[in-house]
């Protein structure tokens, strides 16, 4: 049974097995490995990427469940080898320490940014709760995402 969708704006097929885990499915076969799979239960937000525009945890994801939507992974925030600006607001504000968090929690960020343009703290720390930092503290990553929103609604102004 083949499989298709859209990865990073690219269409895509998979003859992988239907009930394997879409984090699994978009690391193995497409080397998109800037997902990490950590717990692989949903607890640590580590495999997070945007399926139709919010935020999923790849690895609560089965790959049959992927047909016909469209994912966004973290490669797929930046153009060609760049940053996103989401992506530049976490190194400039020091949101990243050892990494392993980080795409999940810009995927994270994205995926509210998207729904949400203005959003306050409480909105922020919200829409990061599914995902775990264990070198942070979480104030430098609520910074770096109120600052890419303030960021956002000045290119809009």
């Amino acid at each position: 049974m083949a499989l298709s969708f859209t990865v990073n704006g690219r269409k895509v097929s998979t003859g992988s097995d239907p009930l394997a885990r879409l984090s699994e499915v978009l690391r193995q076969e497409f080397g998109l490995t800037g997902l990490k799979e950590g717990c692989l239960e949903g607890e640590c937000g580590a495999c997070t990427v945007l399926v139709d525009g919010a935020p999923v945890h790849a690895c609560l994801m089965l790959a049959f469940q992927a047909q016909g939507r469209d994912i966004v992974t973290v490669e797929g925030l930046g153009g060609s080898g760049t940053l996103s600006s989401l992506q530049a607001a976490f190194v400039e504000d020091g949101a990243v320490q050892c990494g392993f968090c980080t795409p999940g929690m810009v995927m994270a960020a994205e995926g509210l940014l998207r729904a949400n343009p203005a959003p306050g703290t409480e909105d922020i720390r919200h829409a990061l709760a599914g995902n775990i930092c264990r070198c942070t503290g979480y104030e430098n990553i609520v910074r770096a995402v109120s600052a890419e929103a303030e960021r956002r609604r000045e290119a809009r102004a």
